[in-house]
């Protein structure tokens, strides 16, 4: 099975673990608050590359983590992703309209459904690890590391909190890189194998950093209609991004490293994988399609 088949295997079953769960977390609800359940739901379920809980489901096929507990840690961070997407998207944070070429949860319902929403999908996201207490303390620690992360970001745009390259790269770290890194090494802690976790939270590392630098890269030189969110927010609130410390040159050569790096780190799994190798390449494969991703 090559790259794009695999990819999308594992976006049918996200989205039909996402609407199944979807449906058993609403189910008590009763108009009229069904309206913040309407709106988590469209936060979730509106698209979105699903990388987080792609890098899940095979980081779990790479440990031998049972399909149903790695769906259920895939299910998990792609919720606390949408969360995090409905309140970056505020007024109070980066005042976006669109989101995934769709009205933001604020705009298309009010900001404080939003808020609501965005803590529904929170409490929902941490609940669906009840039965995996490793990965809830995992998943609760990354969360921990993003808020500190954004209230980073917020600092440094609106309270003239200088950034160098170290500190952004701290910032970002935290901001998108601890999710993605527990969504890649979160299978091995479940499994308990620590040669795995390293090996596995190195390589997220490595992606988180890749894909941050390529999302300032879009926001510099993409466009909104493609981006599917607006562009050039960064450069007009003054932030710093990678674009704006490194160039736009220097930032795709440390982006092209730092996927390098992220495949460099799956060779660690060698003698402590119970795979057959493809969810292996898999992993490999979408380094370069987080590198070359146009959206």
């Amino acid at each position: 099975m090559d790259f794009e088949a695999r990819r999308r295997l594992y976006l049918d079953r996200i989205e039909t673990g996402l609407d199944a769960a979807l449906a058993g977390w609403r189910s008590g609800a009763e108009a009229p608050e069904t309206r913040v359940e309407d709106a988590a739901a469209y936060a979730l379920l509106g698209g979105g590359k699903r990388l987080r809980a792609m890098l899940a489901l095979a980081a779990g096929e790479v440990c031998g983590l049972e399909a149903a507990r790695a769906e259920r840690l895939a299910i998990a961070v792609e919720t606390l992703h949408a969360y995090s997407l409905v309140h970056d998207d505020l007024p109070a944070m980066d005042d976006a309209e669109t989101r995934r070429g769709q009205p933001s949860v604020h705009r298309q319902f009010d900001q404080a459904t939003a808020i609501l929403a965005g803590d529904q999908l929170l409490t929902y996201a941490l609940g669906h690890l009840a039965d995996e207490p490793t990965a809830l303390r995992a998943l609760s620690g990354a969360a921990a590391q993003m808020v500190r992360g954004q209230m980073l970001d917020l600092l440094s745009e609106n309270e003239a909190v200088s950034l160098d390259l170290p500190a952004l790269e701290r910032l970002q770290a935290q901001k998108t890189g601890a999710i993605i890194r527990f969504a890649c090494e979160a299978p091995a802690l479940v499994v308990g194998s620590e040669a795995a976790a390293q090996a596995l939270g190195d390589y997220g590392r490595h992606l988180g950093l890749a894909f941050q630098i390529t999302d300032d890269l879009l926001d510099a030189v993409s466009d909104a209609e493609t981006l599917g969110k607006p562009v050039g927010a960064d450069a007009l609130a003054g932030k710093a991004t990678f674009v704006t410390l490194l160039g736009v040159e220097a930032a795709r050569a440390r982006a092209a490293q730092e996927i390098s790096a992220a495949r460099a780190a799956l060779s660690g799994l060698d003698g402590h994988i119970n795979d057959n190798g493809a969810a292996l390449a898999f992993l490999s494969s979408l380094a370069e399609f987080v590198l070359s991703r146009h959206h």
